[in-house]
């Protein structure tokens, strides 16, 4: 069916998107800027230097992109071990593996947060392969980090899975040419992927269940 499956990181195998508002809310703060969720809404799933670049637009700061980031990597870093995964995660990535198909995360966290995230969950020997948008030009919702991995792992896109949580994510993965498949996280209501994916779904765990039963197929 699928010749490989690429996940996205954040909000979509563990529930961090809780995690990473923290620490934005808590660096904003410092400033005394309210972020509201209708500004984290425009930056949900943005590479870091385009989400700063489009806050420091927005909030008309003169720091640079460079020390907004420093500081909320120091900021993640302290919170990362109170990260859970998400219903169905661990279940949904041994599945794939008994299917013998390559499988990878593509997210667009730096890889050190990709790798410390990774870690924290146990899953060094179960996930080998990690992509970061930091490795190409252009963040989420372009797709060079989903076509990058795929370049990597020997894949063709159009035949490949990918799973998201963002719209912006979810963008990404179809610009790709791959069948994507949205678990919208809190932030992220379901009617936010009409009209760029129609397989959105309540949870890991009812893809799971679709995958098991033949219900999902490459569009």
């Amino acid at each position: 069916m699928f010749q490989g499956v690429i996940f996205d990181m954040d909000g979509t195998l563990v529930d961090s998107e809780v995690i990473w508002e923290r620490a934005e809310q808590e660096l904003f703060a410092k400033r005394n800027i309210i972020y509201t969720d209708d500004v984290r809404q425009q930056v949900i799933g943005l590479r870091l230097d385009e989400f700063f670049t489009k806050l420091i637009a927005i909030y008309a700061l003169d720091e640079t992109v460079a020390q907004l980031t420093q500081e909320l990597d120091e900021l993640l870093s302290s919170y990362v071990g109170l990260i859970e995964r998400k219903p169905g995660a661990r279940e949904l990535i041994d599945y794939v593996i008994s299917l013998g198909i390559p499988y990878c995360i593509a997210s667009s966290s730096p890889m050190n947060v990709i790798q410390a995230v990774v870690h924290a969950q146990g899953w060094n020997e179960l996930i080998i392969n990690l992509y970061s948008a930091d490795s190409v030009p252009l963040g989420k919702p372009a797709p060079d980090v989903y076509l990058y991995a795929c370049e990597q792992m020997g894949l063709d896109p159009t035949k490949c899975l990918a799973l998201e949580d963002s719209p912006n994510g979810a963008r990404a993965a179809v610009a790709a040419g791959m069948t994507c498949v949205a678990v919208p996280d809190y932030h992220s209501a379901p009617e936010k992927f009409v009209g760029i994916t129609p397989h959105i779904y309540p949870s890991l765990v009812n893809v799971l269940d679709d995958l098991k039963a033949g219900k999902l197929d490459l569009v």
